[in-house]
């Protein structure tokens, strides 16, 4: 199993639409709307890779409103606690910043 981070930029007036759609797709799990450059984010976990290319080249086209996309594979997974103590790398244990 592998997960990959599909990120779009979507027609303003059809964002909601392209999400709700791409929610529908089998393996997106999760879909996000975001800040930045890309207004969506969705979160898809397959077994093959040619699943993946289903969607993207696929699925996803036949999807009004999507105006570029933009596919990131994720390598590793971290787990939940080591993600917490890396970002309180420099603060004091109290939680405030260091020095200050």
């Amino acid at each position: 199993m592998f997960t990959a981070f599909v990120m779009i930029q979507a027609e303003r007036r059809r964002m909601q639409d392209v999400a709700r759609r791409m929610a529908e797709i089998p393996g997106v799990e999760e879909v996000y709307s975001i800040t930045g450059d890309w207004d969506i984010i969705a979160v898809v976990r397959l077994k093959e890779y040619d699943d993946l290319a289903e969607i993207v080249t696929g699925k996803m086209v036949e999807i009004p409103g999507i105006v570029r996309t933009n596919t990131h594979l994720a390598f590793r997974a971290f787990p939940q606690s080591l993600l917490e103590r890396s970002f309180s790398v420099g603060l004091e244990e109290e939680g405030g910043p260091a020095g200050g």
